[in-house]
């Protein structure tokens, strides 16, 4: 019923616009405004905030389905978890109840800023300070690639407390846009998710009240490390449906498509190649699927398997974007038809919330 649901909201609102968003690189408030109204912007929210409550599995079902057919819109649900998870995570009662609750209305979206020009992979080499003054701190940084920035109204900035101790003298804090001193960079000219604003965050002199620190001094990092955990998972669902959305235009327009006096979905060639791309998103899904069970229960191989589930969607997605761009022929490379633009979309999912190097790193770490 969910996922019924989400496609027909995504096919009757997000869809018509997506090309648009794409080509016009704006952010997609068509579908900003659909999810409020329906209350998929951020499900994840529990209900004691005024949120949906959805677990972990529904969480991927809406990202999946929103991905299928705008991989930017997707990223609304997604990146609100992945900004306000530290606070559900390791945040005070009082902390949870200011953020959550305009975020489950829809009045304000929530970023993510770990990343800095100097600290990508390797995020505990992050320069960005956070100094204590009396009852306040004052950060002082540049945090890059932060999504959906300038359009949201809350952060979960990582700063350095402490620069003897490395990784555990990184606080997390909740920054305000209006908060004096904040300002952002020009959005990021990017290959795909053209929709999603990517931009840097400048901190100069941010005074911010002490009770905004997330957790305790010198646990940011262990609490942006176990976030990552539950949502590499949103990203193998956003890939997920990236893939499926190529896989379903491809599938169409082959049976359309005649050459040599008949469909060339009759020509085995094309039966193999959308048989094996068919193959490798099912088994992408059950494996994203399964690690969203894993984070719903906080199971100890988490670790694991949401890197395993990001890495191999991701990988699944790229292979799938591409394969469907093939299928089209020359018009697959137009921007005329949508497959184009999934494959370009496909390509971050390899890339952000750790690279499928770092994700195969990880595995190997934590290997079951």
């Amino acid at each position: 019923m969910l996922r019924d649901a989400v496609r027909a909201l995504a096919e009757a609102k997000i869809a018509p616009h997506a090309a648009a968003v794409d080509e016009e690189a704006r952010f997609p408030r068509e579908a900003l405004d659909a999810l409020v109204a329906n209350d998929l912007h951020a499900v994840h929210v529990p209900e004691e905030y005024g949120g949906a409550g959805a677990d972990a599995l529904a969480t991927v079902i809406v990202i999946e389905e929103v991905a299928r057919v705008c991989a930017s819109s997707s990223l609304i649900p997604a990146v609100n978890k992945l900004g306000s998870l530290p606070v559900i995570l390791s945040g005070s009662e009082a902390l949870k109840k200011k953020y959550m609750t305009p975020l489950a209305k829809g009045d304000a979206m929530f970023s993510y800023c770990l990343s800095e020009p100097d600290a990508g992979s390797d995020a505990a080499g992050m320069k960005t300070r956070a100094v204590r003054d009396g009852d306040s701190y004052v950060l002082n940084g540049v945090k890059r690639w932060i999504t959906n920035a300038g359009e949201s109204e809350y952060y979960t900035v990582m700063a350095v407390t402490d620069p003897e101790k490395r990784s555990k003298g990184i606080s997390a804090f909740v920054v305000e846009k209006s908060d004096e001193g904040v300002s952002f960079g020009a959005p990021e000219k990017k290959l795909g998710i053209k929709g999603s604003p990517t931009r840097e965050v400048y901190l100069d002199n941010v005074r911010i009240p002490a009770d905004r620190m997330i957790g305790e001094e010198g646990t940011g990092f262990a609490t942006a490390m176990k976030t990552l955990d539950h949502t590499r998972i949103t990203i193998a669902a956003q890939a997920l449906g990236i893939a499926q959305g190529a896989l379903d235009y491809a599938k169409g327009y082959v049976r359309e498509r005649k050459q040599f006096g008949k469909p060339i979905a009759d020509f085995q060639g094309v039966q193999f190649m959308l048989a094996d791309m068919a193959m490798k998103i099912e088994a992408a899904r059950q494996l994203t699927y399964a690690a969203a069970a894993k984070s719903e229960r906080g199971d100890s191989d988490l670790t694991f398997q949401g890197a395993a589930a990001k890495c191999f969607a991701s990988d699944v997605a790229m292979e799938v974007t591409t394969d469907a761009v093939q299928l089209l022929g020359g018009y697959g490379y137009t921007r005329d038809y949508p497959v184009e633009r999934m494959m370009r979309d496909a390509k971050i999912t390899q890339i952000y919330e750790g690279t499928n190097q770092v994700q195969r790193i990880v595995m190997a770490r934590n290997l079951p």
